[in-house]
């Protein structure tokens, strides 16, 4: 079974007759806490890219193994700034062996070593 199965059915529905506001409702409140018995190899880190530190923060997350979900958004007014720091992160991304990828204007995919992101669109 599958993880969207799963979620789809954990909310009492089937695949076809999802509806997105009330499965993030339900994802939200039948979220876990880490804790011993819960605790996952690598986790989805969604951050935000305001500051220098926001970029070494990031960095660091992709030390621990764990993907980062970037927001850009608040940077896409400064051009400059923004390139400047994607292009640390590609660097740093490119050292460790990792990958990044643009998802849309807001959001950027950072991955630890060995974690690929396929960057074509399949049909």
């Amino acid at each position: 079974m599958g993880i969207f199965q799963k979620i789809t059915g954990a909310v009492g529905g089937s695949s076809s007759d999802v509806n997105l506001d009330e499965l993030m409702t339900a994802a939200e409140s039948t979220a876990v806490e880490e804790t011993p018995t819960t605790k996952a190899d690598s986790y989805v880190v969604p951050m935000t890219l305001q500051h220098e530190s926001d970029i070494q923060a990031a960095q660091q997350q992709l030390a621990g193994k764990n993907i980062v979900l970037l927001n850009v958004s608040s940077l896409s007014r400064n051009p400059q700034k923004l390139k400047a720091a994607v292009d640390k992160l590609h660097e740093y991304v490119s050292s460790i062996n990792g990958d990044i990828a643009r998802l849309d204007d807001d959001k950027i995919l950072l991955t630890p070593a060995a974690v690929k992101i396929v960057k074509k669109r399949r049909h």
